[in-house]
């Protein structure tokens, strides 16, 4: 209602005034901080897995150059793989 004494209305002051301003930079930011760790836990967790594969492809190029025997290369590739899980 225009010209409530109360104030109630555009520019009333009945509103959060100041502090909905403040309310709301914090509610973005911490949505953007949200946003960026999930992203950034999200790609941890796929460099993970090529860590695993690494250790195997390292393994089978020893295998190959015969650094290690099979039945070496069958040890710890179970155990890489038990690692893994």
């Amino acid at each position: 209602m225009i010209g409530y004494p109360g104030g109630i209305g555009m520019m009333g002051g009945a509103g959060w005034g100041f502090f909905g301003g403040i309310l709301m930079t914090l509610f973005w930011i911490f949505v953007i901080a949200g946003i960026v760790w999930l992203v950034l836990a999200v790609t941890r967790a796929q460099g993970r897995g090529e860590r695993g594969s690494t250790a195997l492809s390292i393994l089978a190029e020893r295998l190959a150059r015969g650094e290690i025997d099979a039945a070496e290369y069958r040890i710890r590739r179970a155990a890489i793989e038990e690692s893994a899980k």
